[in-house]
């Protein structure tokens, strides 16, 4: 939550709170795709962008395919108008998301050639880019895990820098990565984006 809800949270426990029960109760008989994709439309309802950014990841991460989400922006023109739907689709292009190129919508995952597989230290993390994506590596032994570079909280693009020996944080907003696991350690309460991977012939496989 951001500073201002927090200090809410700490001075109105008598209201704040119920309003967030509520939120969550009104949507519980809806799949959490479904719902991600209502959040969406209603943070371009409001033109939240920063709340557009959040919950346009959760959809993706709730099995939303790029389709799916400009469809649901296009479904609500008669709420939105075509003014909001444009708003919304420049934001998702200034945030440059791989899955959103043309080249890419609507394309079915494939294995991508990352690196040598050798090149990566035992028990270290290593930044790079494959194929237009930001990615972290680390390696224990002969297991790779591979993640997307993107904040699953507003889709910040994390840099190299922010690494601290397996400890990796959002620049933006703090969030803390353990990058052992992927697991979101403080701040926050999303993983981040884990990527099938595989070591063949030599080489360092990512599927996406």
């Amino acid at each position: 939550m951001s500073d201002a809800l927090n200090y809410l949270v700490k001075v109105r426990p008598d209201a704040i709170p119920h309003y967030f029960r509520f939120l969550k109760e009104s949507g519980k008989y809806l799949d959490p795709k479904t719902r991600a994709l209502i959040s969406v439309i209603t943070k371009v309802h409001a033109q939240t962008e920063n709340g557009l950014r959040q919950y346009l990841l959760r959809a993706l991460r709730e099995g939303a395919s790029p389709m799916e989400v400009l469809d649901a922006l296009m479904m609500a023109f008669p709420a939105l108008g075509l003014a909001k739907i444009v708003w919304a689709v420049d934001v998702i292009l200034a945030l440059d998301l791989p899955e959103f190129r043309p080249e890419n919508i609507g394309s079915a995952p494939r294995w991508h050639d990352v690196a040598a597989a050798a090149q990566f230290k035992d028990g270290e993390a290593t930044r790079m880019d494959c194929d237009g994506r930001g990615l972290f590596v680390y390696r224990k032994g002969k297991t790779y895990r591979v993640y997307d570079s993107r904040c699953p909280h507003q889709v910040t693009n994390i840099p190299h820098l922010a690494i601290e020996g397996l400890h990796l944080t959002c620049p933006k907003h703090k969030w803390e990565f353990d990058l052992a696991s992927g697991d979101c350690v403080k701040k926050g309460n999303q993983p981040l984006k884990h990527f099938e991977a595989r070591v063949e012939k030599g080489r360092l496989l990512a599927c996406w």
